[in-house]
């Protein structure tokens, strides 16, 4: 075009749409629908390398999450979860805050990270109300927890959705190498949590806890069958996700499957006209937003990977490396974690998946397993660093404003980084223990 190079053009899209993903002045989704547009405006791929581009299973799996937990969220289970939780401390604001943050690394793993912390803030404000404390310690523990429990699974962190798809990774595989250490940073990062308020919490009188005492958990479930038919479709879906992979259905399958199945034990004995109106408003919750996002995206890394800039970074990453397995899954789990707390891991990952398959010709394909979970260690953990790191951070801090309890982004960073970092350190020690 105009005599430029496709490769000056293809970058100069992906610099622009990063810069300006940055300043979070324009909505992320219109961003990358415009870039994904220019790559094919401009020539750098054409119609049908741009549709082969998009991962069709990780769009299929978060839709079909989204919907699963969208309905599930009407029965009111999550509430009940959380509500049950404190009156099993006896209300004690200690035994809260750790249990808030186990519960939210929990769902994390089984739902998504996002998802999770959309249902726990709510029911976290109320239970700061009655405690008459500020909700800033909890969101913070939420939001650390949420980015280390969906470390733990395929589906718990968009980022390994990505991975898992892209490399062919099952749901089992992610359990097995990544739950172990999640729930070690876990544990370090609830007894850090634990000490740095300790005292604050001691401080708040019993009356506040005979309050939360006073909730009734059952009264939180609006739908009892609903939730029967939540869980049991869940169920099925975490069966789909652990068994499907040995009979080649992707999770993107399973996921939509499941959405399918609950949609039509919910809604299916409606009449038409209302069956409709509920399923509009069933996939009015599904993150729109997001899911063109990642199809832009897509787009744009198929681009760049096209003209062979993400190679050309591969080849600059195994030279300074000068080709040792280890230390290139090091510097790539340091540059994702580092990164990802400046920058959402989401495009990161997107970025960085073909320029690890391209290392595929140095060191095999069948080598490279250790590379994909640095990636994922890296850019979920990554995440806690600062409030731009991960999505969940975001939706969290939003939920604050709101409620007129804003965290600052310097005051969440003094106390998040160096947790990060320290969860880096510990992951980077097991990622040399484990592999090599």
């Amino acid at each position: 075009m105009l005599g430029v190079e496709p490769l000056w053009i293809a970058t100069g899209i992906l610099v622009l749409v990063y810069a300006v993903l940055i300043t979070e002045k324009v909505n992320r989704a219109v961003l990358a629908m415009l870039g994904a547009s220019l790559m094919v405006l401009f020539g750098i791929i054409n119609q049908a390398q741009a549709v082969a581009g998009v991962d069709a299973n990780t769009l299929a799996l978060l839709i079909g999450m989204m919907v699963i937990v969208a309905i599930t969220s009407r029965c009111g289970l999550f509430q009940f979860v959380a509500i049950k939780a404190a009156k099993t401390v006896k209300a004690d604001p200690t035994g809260i805050l750790i249990m808030l943050t186990v519960i939210t690394a929990i769902f994390s793993a089984l739902l998504d990270n996002v998802t999770t912390v959309l249902l726990i803030a709510p029911i976290t404000l109320l239970i700061t109300e009655a405690l008459e404390t500020k909700v800033f310690p909890f969101f913070v523990a939420e939001i650390l927890a949420s980015n280390v429990g969906g470390t733990a699974t395929l589906i718990g962190d968009p980022p390994n959705i990505i991975i898992g798809s892209a490399a062919g990774l099952s749901f089992n595989d992610f359990l097995s190498n990544l739950a172990p250490i999640a729930a070690v940073c876990l544990v370090v990062l609830t007894s850090i949590i634990y000490l740095m308020n300790r005292k604050e919490l001691r401080r708040i009188p019993k009356s506040a806890s005979e309050r939360i005492m006073g909730f009734d958990a059952s009264g939180a479930i609006r739908d009892r069958v609903l939730m029967y038919k939540s869980l049991f479709v869940l169920a099925l879906v975490l069966a789909g996700f652990t068994m499907g992979h040995a009979y080649g259905i992707q999770p993107g399958t399973s996921a939509l499957a499941g959405a399918a199945l609950l949609m039509l034990l919910a809604y299916g004995h409606q009449k038409p006209d209302a069956q409709s109106e509920t399923l509009h408003h069933v996939f009015g919750e599904v993150e729109w937003v997001t899911i063109f996002f990642f199809g832009g995206l897509f787009v744009i890394v198929a681009g760049v990977e096209h003209v062979g800039l993400l190679e050309m970074f591969a080849e600059a990453v195994l030279d300074f490396t000068e080709g040792d397995l280890m230390w290139t899954a090091f510097l790539i789990f340091w540059a994702s974690g580092i990164l990802s707390a400046i920058l959402d891991n989401i495009p990161f990952v997107a970025t960085m998946i073909p320029m690890i398959e391209s290392t595929a010709h140095t060191f095999g394909p069948d080598k490279i397993e250790p590379l994909w979970w640095s990636l994922a260690l890296g850019a979920c953990l990554g995440g806690n660093g600062t409030l731009l790191g991960a999505s969940a951070n975001l939706t969290v801090a939003a939920f604050a404003e709101k409620a007129k309890q804003p965290i600052g982004f310097i005051a969440f960073t003094k106390v998040a980084f160096p947790i990060m970092i320290l969860t880096l350190i510990i992951a980077n020690l097991y990622i040399w223990l484990r592999y090599f």
